[in-house]
């Protein structure tokens, strides 16, 4: 690689879709100019699917890979029995083992749309990225290992996070200390330990800047660990950290991918859906899906930016062009050729008949309500979303509206049918 191709890739990892880096800018680029360097990011299996919320980290991760560096995806297959606190007004509800493996299952083919983990035919340069789990060390802790963990901190310096001073805020002044558990004050430290334990060896991790609070832990702990004579030793010289910008609507300041409104885009939905879920996004919405989603060129995003003021572009163009993008960063040229084509069929010459719509599995056993399917098709995630979009008249069946009872059954779904839910999310349904 051109020394100058370096640097502009260097400094792409260093801005696109990022908001913080610690300890400095400047002294991370030195770092990633001259030494190869471990990276890591740590995702907890609270659900199955990973989004496009996640999409902006991993092409951080796939940034520095190309340029050399050594990638580890962690799986927080024992933190996330715990559950991160982060933004919750409530202290999240516990998983078991059990279904902490079965959300994990398929992570790693997710992760594999933009990552690798085999040998590139491209370059011995890029190396292939790892899988590790942060139970391997959690479960064989010594219970004294973690004592000493946890009293490097005060719980004043844990009281610090924001989403607790939220809390305080949100409950009676007396109480608000009751509704914070102790697991609470703990997982930050969990969270910090991942990025120095010896089996990870590393020097850079990568997360949204929500977690800012987590991994400012996991530096304050490099330090206490690279002290002469601390137990375990851990990599000598400075943690540092990247932290990504939230994927938020501009306008309303709201988390676009979140899981308790609905809506997700995840990795592995097929093409066609991504496409069409993108288009359902506001047109404030979509050019942060652009610059932290995709990799299409920032002056290109700069020019749709702007052709899409009044009397010029047609908004939807653009987002049909971001769309595309989008399906492109994560299945390839092919498939995103042809979820346009496909899209392109339905909206413009309305040939549902033939389009090649994600199948949707109906079960009369199970299914027994409209709402059940709605749910199952993943464009929204509770039924109660899902009974207003069909009190809204939300969902055709055929390219007809269906009756706008919210608790219609599912009597007069056929196989083959196609069922439109929402603006732009097409389904075959299979009996």
């Amino acid at each position: 690689m051109k020394e100058t191709d370096k640097k502009e890739k260097i400094e792409e990892v260093l801005t696109r879709g990022v908001s913080a880096i610690s300890p400095s800018k400047e002294e991370l680029r030195k770092k990633l100019s001259s030494e190869s360097l471990r990276v890591y990011l740590g995702v907890d299996p609270t659900g199955p699917n990973l989004h496009l919320g996640h999409l902006t980290n991993l092409l951080v991760l796939k940034r520095l890979q190309n340029l050399g560096h050594e990638i580890i995806f962690l799986i927080g297959d024992f933190t996330a029995q715990i559950g991160d606190p982060s933004g919750k007004v409530s202290t999240r509800r516990s998983l078991t083992e059990d279904k902490v493996k079965e959300n994990m299952s398929t992570f790693k083919e997710q992760v594999s749309h933009i990552i690798s983990f085999v040998e590139s035919n491209r370059s011995s340069k890029i190396k292939p990225a790892e899988i590790k789990f942060n139970s391997k060390w959690y479960k064989k802790m010594p219970l004294g290992m973690f004592m000493k963990e946890i009293g490097y901190f005060t719980v004043r310096n844990m009281l610090q996070r924001d989403m607790f001073k939220a809390r305080k805020e949100d409950q009676n002044e007396e109480n608000w200390l009751d509704a914070i558990c102790l697991k609470e004050l703990v997982y930050p430290i969990l969270q910090g330990y991942d990025g120095v334990v010896p089996d990870m060896d590393v020097d850079i991790e990568v997360g949204g800047n929500d977690q800012i609070f987590n991994m400012s832990i996991g530096r304050a702990l490099r330090v206490a660990h690279s002290k002469e004579g601390s137990e375990p030793k851990t990599k000598p010289g400075e943690k540092f950290f990247i932290a990504t910008t939230l994927l938020v609507n501009p306008k309303t300041g709201k988390k676009l991918m979140n899981k308790s409104e609905g809506g997700l885009i995840n990795l592995d939905d097929p093409p066609a859906e991504i496409f069409g879920k993108v288009m359902a996004l506001d047109d404030y919405s979509m050019f942060p899906v652009a610059e932290f989603c995709t990799e299409m060129d920032l002056a290109r995003i700069n020019e749709l930016r702007k052709s899409t003021t009044p009397r010029k572009m047609n908004p939807r163009d653009a987002k049909m062009e971001i769309a595309e993008e989008v399906v492109r960063t994560i299945y390839g040229e092919g498939e995103a050729q042809k979820a346009r084509l496909g899209f392109e069929r339905v909206f413009s010459k309305k040939d549902t008949a033939s389009s090649d719509f994600p199948i949707l599995p109906v079960d009369p056993r199970k299914d027994r309500m409209l709402y059940d399917v709605i749910v199952k098709s993943g464009v929204v995630k509770t039924k109660s979303r899902a009974r207003i979009l069909i009190k809204q008249g939300s969902i055709q069946q055929n390219g007809k509206q269906v009756e706008k009872n919210p608790l219609a059954g599912i009597q007069f779904l056929r196989d083959g049918d196609v069922l439109k839910i929402g603006k732009h999310s097409f389904f075959r349904v299979k009996i």
